[in-house]
């Protein structure tokens, strides 16, 4: 790994079912890099396991915890990130735990690997990615954010999908000059993505398409085949099907699963005119480099946008003067994960009884004016109705502006009415 660098860092944290990964950046290299738990290797999973030892309170994690769990040393925790997500507590030698405390646990111990590299007080920002992101899943890392007590309040969250989309635009652009297909594989789950950008628009748009998920131990039994030879033979297939007919330029193996090298016929096909790359730390890295963007310390891809089935699907903003001339106020940005959508601001309003919203669609389609009407609004003269407005997303497809009477200074009390109406984007 390298001698020990005294630079601030940022960091790419993995949380996946079986392992956790950290990829890290410093301002002074030229990409990012993954640490490896042995050094001088390639090993980057840390097993998302703890292990308390029996009758005292002490807990392994990572490797040691599947050593002293093989061993018989003590009682092993397994799935912690979904054991948060359902919040039920863990019951060990006849005590509770909160799920949420042990995977900070888990979270705050493998951080620990981070003094190799650096010490932890000059961790700048993280990013967490992990497969599923929902509101739930967020409360959890929050959670977990707050209770390890980090120097920096540069603390983010996103899904495996937005990790993928940062990892691929880090690369060279021929890799993705045309659609680029991810194969996950743990051993018996094979997860599919696909990215594909729409270069006739402005911003140009990348849409990643979750393609299905295959049993492969099932689709094995169907076939009847030996296991190594009917496991190649079927993910051949699979991949046949999703490239038949369609402009593929990049194709990444990702998971252990690919680690006994296995797919040979799906390899011959693949490698014909598509570049290939299999590995274990698109995730972490992808989330690296979208902290990185976020940040400030490396360039990004000017004038994409993703569209997720986490992102906003349009730009929000409203007309306002400004110094007696018409400008656009952005309220909220296209391609921004809706759960971290919110804003706040005070406005003047000129005069009648009604604040206007316009939505500009990133498919391309035709921007639309909504108005909130204002009913029962206090009658004062022009220039003299200070509002205080709140925009917030609760859903992709939906978000609420509240309008508060706020009075004028000396001169008018605030009556303390409010309006509310929820948009639907389309």
């Amino acid at each position: 790994m390298g001698r020990k660098k005294n630079g601030h860092i940022v960091i790419g944290y993995d949380l996946g079912d079986n392992y956790a990964q950290i990829s890290y950046y410093l301002p002074s290299a030229e990409d990012v890099e993954t640490l490896a738990v042995v050094a001088g290797s390639e090993q980057y999973n840390i097993p998302m396991m703890l292990c308390k030892r029996k009758g005292i309170s002490q807990w392994f994690y990572g490797k040691e915890a599947v050593r002293a769990a093989n061993e018989q040393e003590g009682y092993p925790v397994e799935n912690l990130l979904e054991a948060a997500w359902k919040g039920e507590s863990i019951i060990i030698e006849e005590e509770s735990f909160d799920p949420v405390a042990l995977l900070t646990l888990f979270v705050k111990r493998s951080l620990s690997l981070l003094n190799i590299i650096t010490p932890q007080e000059y961790l700048d920002g993280v990013m967490f990615t992990v497969e599923r992101l929902d509101e739930r899943m967020v409360k959890v890392l929050s959670q977990v954010a707050a209770n390890l007590q980090l120097k920096t309040d540069k603390v983010y969250f996103q899904s495996h999908v937005d990790s993928f989309y940062y990892f691929t635009l880090a690369q060279e652009e021929s890799l993705w000059a045309y659609e680029v297909l991810l194969c996950e594989y743990d051993n018996r789950i094979l997860r599919l993505y696909r990215f594909e950008c729409n270069r006739k628009t402005t911003p140009r748009v990348v849409f990643i398409e979750e393609d299905e998920r295959y049993d492969m131990q099932r689709e094995e039994d169907e076939k009847g085949e030996l296991p190594t030879t009917g496991l190649d033979r079927v993910f051949s297939r699979i991949v046949k099907e999703k490239c038949n007919g369609r402009a593929v330029s990049g194709v990444y193996l990702i998971g252990d699963g690919y680690k006994d090298g296995w797919a040979d016929e799906s390899l011959h096909y693949l490698c014909r005119g598509r570049r290939v790359f299999q590995g274990n730390n698109l995730y972490s890295k992808g989330a690296c480099y979208s902290i990185c963007e976020k940040l400030g310390l490396r360039e990004g891809r000017e004038g994409y946008v993703f569209l997720g089935k986490d992102k906003l699907a349009a730009n929000v903003g409203m007309r306002l003067l400004r110094r007696g001339e018409e400008a656009y106020f952005a309220l909220m940005d296209g391609g921004t994960n809706w759960y971290d959508v919110k804003k706040e601001f005070d406005v003047i309003l000129e005069s009648g009884d009604t604040v206007s919203v316009l939505l500009t669609p990133l498919n391309g389609g035709e921007p639309k004016e909504i108005n909130v009407v204002l009913d029962g609004i206090p009658e004062r003269e022009d220039w003299t109705v200070r509002l205080r407005i709140i925009t917030q997303m609760l859903s992709r497809t939906q978000f609420r502006v509240k309008v508060s009477d706020m009075g004028f200074g000396e001169f008018f009390a605030s009556t303390g009415a409010e309006w509310e109406k929820r948009i639907e984007i389309v």
